[in-house]
């Protein structure tokens, strides 16, 4: 390869680098809209308030939650009341390199999680988020997630 054709490489490929960081870091306005009711419930849960878990989610939503290959289903409400409770430990889920897709008034949002229990991963997986624009505010429609204890180390 000559000496141009290696300065081109190069520097194409730190464009290419450059865009697809920028990409995994930068959202849009519209993209961190559809964020924030997810991020609103994963402080409910934090904080173990059964109506901040409610409050981004539209009345009547479902969750389904995978476990060994078998669902488990239940309301926003009957989940909210679940985790909502007092208790001893701190949980607390994250979310991370989310792929975010809009048209109009319906959005998903496919993003790995860890859930933590006492600042450990107890067991990660995969969130899927059915979002939908009620009077120009986003609410979480349905939840579906995978949930495993053989998580990789963080």
């Amino acid at each position: 390869m000559n000496k141009h054709a290696k300065q081109f490489a190069f520097f194409f490929g730190i464009i290419l680098a450059t865009s697809f960081t920028t990409r995994a870091f930068a959202q849009s306005a519209e993209e961190q809209a559809v964020l924030t009711p997810i991020h609103a419930m994963f402080d409910g849960m934090s904080k173990r308030d059964a109506a901040a878990i409610k409050a981004p989610t539209l009345p009547g939503g479902t969750m389904v939650l995978m476990r060994d290959g078998k669902p488990a289903q239940m309301t926003f409400e009957a989940f909210a009341e679940r985790v909502g409770k007092p208790g001893k430990t701190q949980i607390e889920e994250r979310i991370h390199d989310p792929l975010i897709r809009i048209d109009s008034d319906l959005a998903v949002v496919w993003a790995p999680f860890d859930f933590l229990v006492d600042g450990k991963v107890d067991h990660c997986g995969t969130d899927l988020f059915n979002m939908v624009r009620v009077d120009g505010k986003w609410m979480i429609a349905s939840v579906a997630d995978t949930g495993t204890k053989t998580c990789s180390a963080k």
